[in-house]
């Protein structure tokens, strides 16, 4: 889970579904059945092969929702409630026959209270003969323990912890806050990872030297929403520690969210990082991703806009970009109750959209390829945390936020054998050279380090010139300073000029104007794109740190990169404007906005993602429904790069490029991104008109589309916005406000509300709008107040077949959710965008494997939840009248008027 999940906002009516679903006021369409309510089994979608049983519901027994879990050395379960106590339980053996586990609180010592027991875990690992816990929590008088990592003792043999101690306080709570621990492949230490909003504490040892800034000419804009705006460098990070907890390690950083990690045989360890979903559409958006977390590693997580591209050479691309979503459980299988194809294979739990992702792995170079496959996946399946139990099973937990919680087993039971153990991967040549330079990384500078690290600066494996540089930074810089400088290997030359740039003074400035003259190797246009990349980004670090230098330097530098400017890819075009600008090269102005008059490209922001945005829309509306908006209207992300780029611009500006430029910003809110798309784009306009004439600036501001925002530039004005304040509506109190307060009500009011909160993107109403949903003409004349309030506050309750989701489960083991529009012979034609409902994804018959119907409604819950009681009766006497404002509801209002 994330704490910035997308926004609990009022989205679209994607058709009163519900109640509303079961009838159409076409003659000729017949009535379409409800569909019956699946067991919560059936709503899984499993491999052939594999079981899977319902074992518990926290949430059911009034033990609150559980997000994290371990097993102990007696095959016991232990459990935490996000918000309260610790559960042990004992669990059936399969096929025993019973599928009943035995539930008890648990107790430290004789007390059984909050106050004085454990809980608020988001990690759990029984280790050493006892229970390590990654309290996450703000003190408060039901559990005033603050965060951290404690460790629970059972000191008298009584079966009971009695012992708790606090190893260490964190600081950072919340849903980015400190997360899992896990044991070392050696068995003799533990490893800890915390989110970006936990402050990195003190180590003992840092394999990632503490070195590590904003490092980015790009002009930083905050989140215009304020989220994570005084987090800065290094964002999550991961930590060793002996098992007392006395010496701890830094290993890796630069993670977003990342809840969970996991190793497979040969010790290397993987992490699943999260994604800020609010930069849809933006350029610097990075989806959700599988890395590879080696030693010293940095994944360049950075505030609002400031976050690095995988390109960048000081910090290390993914494994697998998965896309949307939010992760909360890692898990790797090398034994088990699993068929070979899952050996050697990531399990990565999505919370919002309720897959488990499949990652099979396979060594490549010094790293991992990745090869994606929908292990589980079920609509409303809110995942949270999962193990192998000692059984070989796979369990897992949903829940989180409060949600309805569950345990489940899983555990394959088709034809041919499972495999208790698997066999160490061949690893290459590549990898085992990575973890020699890695053994440099720790226990103080060694002798030799430089000699041996060196030559792998120039390494083609991009991890083994990573791990080659970081060990070379472990050493002191006087060994290798001059060897740095003197470098002129074109690949080699960015390595070390990084590494230098992080031990200089940003005051030796003679010592930068080297540095930038070795970084402008003669054979640039012959290198590789990432070679490329790695000399841009090197010159990059050096004006940050170091600063810009003279005049005579910088028109060298314009005149070494201007015949490269623009380049075949959006990449190099970045890194060569951006250092452009950076210099205030006098060409960069009219070459960039060329670039900008170029169609836009639909370039997927962040890069291809193993999973479609468009088949998550319908998995979750709650937060599918932002995607749809912004795939309807998909902003042009390199345009938006280049504008906010050049919005730190200040000189060489003409009349006209002025214009051309400004105009851009006025259409570019027309485009949906993500929740932050507007506030970003009009951050950036500001900056830029800072720059404008002060007698210019009223042109410039109103040609901007200053007059389309809301005053605080974060929203496109509305005609009408609800004007609140909103609550949760429960159905008593909703159709007691509508009952006794329908006189007065105002037509025009309700038609606008009714547009401000879109229904009529999926409604029609007296033949205008959509057909997504039901048409709601006649929608007053058939249902009371209290059908109408229920289907809207509760959609999931009746889903009508006519208008419901269908699941297509693929021969492959991929799923795909939509709308089933047509089927001819061989194919179905599915639509997966309420918003764009005319583009189909075709799905060959031959192909799929089963379907079945969603009880999950597409449509939000709590629709009403931002008006106020006045505009509740406003939106409902509209929608009884069917959009006639001589309907009787308002003739009653007339009526009263005068006295009848």
């Amino acid at each position: 889970m994330k704490s910035s999940l997308l926004n609990v906002k009022v989205l679209p009516v994607l058709g009163l579904i519900g109640l509303f679903g079961v009838w159409n006021n076409l003659p000729d369409v017949n009535m379409a059945p409800v569909s019956p309510p699946e067991s919560k089994v059936d709503k899984l979608k499993l491999p052939a092969g594999f079981k899977a049983e319902h074992l518990y519901s926290p949430s059911e027994s009034q033990n609150g929702s559980w997000v994290s879990m371990t097993f102990d050395d007696k095959g016991r379960m232990i459990a935490s409630d996000q918000y309260g106590a610790l559960f042990r339980v004992q669990i059936p053996a399969i096929g025993s026959g019973s599928t009943q586990p035995v539930v008890e609180k648990l107790t430290i010592g004789k007390d059984t209270s909050l106050v004085n027991g454990m809980g608020y875990a988001h990690g759990l690992l029984h280790a050493f003969n006892s229970l390590y816990v990654m309290v996450n929590n703000r003190t408060n008088a039901r559990f005033p323990k603050s965060s951290g990592l404690y460790r629970l003792q059972d000191t008298d043999g009584d079966d009971k912890y009695d012992k708790i101690t606090l190893l260490k306080e964190l600081v950072g709570e919340g849903e980015h806050g400190p997360h899992s621990i896990l044991l070392s492949p050696d068995k003799k230490s533990l490893y800890v990872i915390a989110g970006n909003h936990t402050d990195v504490p003190k180590m003992d040892a840092y394999r990632l030297p503490p070195v590590w800034k904003e490092d980015n000419l790009f002009p930083l804009i905050k989140d215009p929403r304020g989220h994570a705006n005084n987090r800065m460098a290094p964002g999550g990070w991961i930590a060793n520690l002996d098992p007392e907890g006395k010496r701890w390690e830094l290993i890796s950083a630069g993670y977003r969210n990342a809840f969970d990690m996991a190793f497979n045989e040969a010790g290397d360890l993987f992490v699943y990082d999260a994604d800020m979903e609010w930069d849809f559409g933006l350029p610097w958006y990075r989806p959700t991703r599988i890395t590879h977390a080696t030693s010293g590693s940095e994944f360049g997580w950075r505030t609002g806009n400031g976050k690095w591209s995988p390109t960048y050479p000081d910090n290390l691309p993914p494994i697998v970009n998965i896309g949307q979503g939010s992760p909360t459980n890692l898990i790797y299988i090398n034994r088990g109750r699993f068929p070979e194809k899952y050996q050697h294979t990531l399990l990565a739990f999505d919370w919002s959209f309720g897959i488990v992702h499949a990652i099979h792995l396979k060594p490549s170079g010094s790293t991992y390829s990745g090869q994606h496959e929908e292990f589980l996946s079920g609509l409303s399946l809110p995942l949270t945390d999962g193990v192998i139990g000692p059984d070989g099973a796979l369990y897992f937990l949903t829940g989180g936020r409060r949600l309805e919680s569950d345990l489940y087993r899983v555990y394959y039971n088709g034809p041919g054998k499972t495999v208790s153990t698997t066999a160490m991967p061949v690893l290459p040549e590549a990898h085992k050279i990575r973890a020699s330079l890695e053994a440099y990384h720790s226990g103080g500078p060694k002798a030799g380090a430089v000699a041996y690290a060196w030559p792998y600066l120039k390494h083609p494996d991009r991890f083994v010139q990573y791990a080659a540089r970081i060990a070379v930074e472990h050493q002191p810089v006087s060994e290798w300073k001059d060897k740095a400088l003197a470098e002129k290997d074109p690949r080699a030359v960015s390595q070390a000029m990084i590494a230098l740039v992080h031990h200089s003074d940003s005051t030796a400035t003679a010592q930068r104007d080297q540095m930038l003259t070795n970084l402008m190797v003669p054979t640039f246009k012959q290198l590789s794109e990432q070679e490329q990349l790695d000399i841009l980004r090197a010159m990059e670090l050096v004006i940050v740190r170091m600063g810009r230098p003279g005049a005579n330097l910088t028109a060298q530098m314009g005149a070494f990169l201007n015949p490269s400017y623009p380049a075949k890819t959006n990449n190099l075009n970045r890194a060569l404007c951006k250092i452009l600008v950076g210099i205030e090269d006098p060409q960069v102005i009219a070459k960039t906005l060329n670039l900008m008059d170029q169609p836009a490209d639909r370039e997927i922001a962040g890069g291809e993602t193993a999973t479609a945005s468009s088949e998550l829309i319908m998995r979750n509306p709650q937060y599918g429904l932002d995607i749809a908006k912004m795939l309807e209207k998909m902003p042009p992300a390199q345009q938006t790069w280049y504008a906010t780029m050049l919005s730190r611009k200040a000189t060489g500006w003409t009349p006209e490029q002025r214009d051309k430029y400004f105009t851009w910003f006025a259409n570019a809110f027309k485009y949906q991104g993500g929740r932050s798309y507007v506030g970003f784009v009009d951050r950036a306009r500001k900056l830029a008109l800072a720059h404008v004439p002060k007698d210019q600036f009223e042109k410039y501001n109103k040609m901007s589309g200053a007059e389309l925002l809301t005053s605080n530039g974060n929203d496109i004005a509305l005609s009408y916005a609800p004007k609140g304040p909103g609550r949760q509506w429960k159905l008593d109190a909703a159709v007691a406000a509508v009952d006794t307060g329908m006189r007065n009500r105002n037509f025009e009011t309700g038609k606008k509300i009714y547009s401000a909160i879109l229904c009529s993107r999926c409604h029609a109403m007296r033949g205008e709008g959509s057909d997504i949903g039901p048409d709601l003409t006649q929608l007053g004349t058939r249902f009371s107040n209290k059908d109408i309030l229920e289907a809207i506050i509760d959609p999931n309750k009746a889903v009508s077949d006519q208008y419901a989701a269908t699941t297509f489960k693929l021969k492959n083991g991929q799923t795909v959710v939509g709308r089933l529009v047509n089927e001819d012979k061989t194919t179905y034609s599915v639509s997966q965008n309420p918003f764009a409902p005319e583009q189909l994804k075709k799905l060959p018959k031959k192909d799929v494997a089963s379907t079945s119907l969603s009880n999950v409604s597409i449509m939000l819950p709590g629709l009403i939840n931002s008006l106020n009681p006045d505009e509740l009766r406003d939106l409902m006497a509209y929608l009884k009248s069917g959009g006639n404002q001589q309907h009787e509801v308002y003739r009653a209002t007339a009526d009263a008027g005068k006295g009848k």
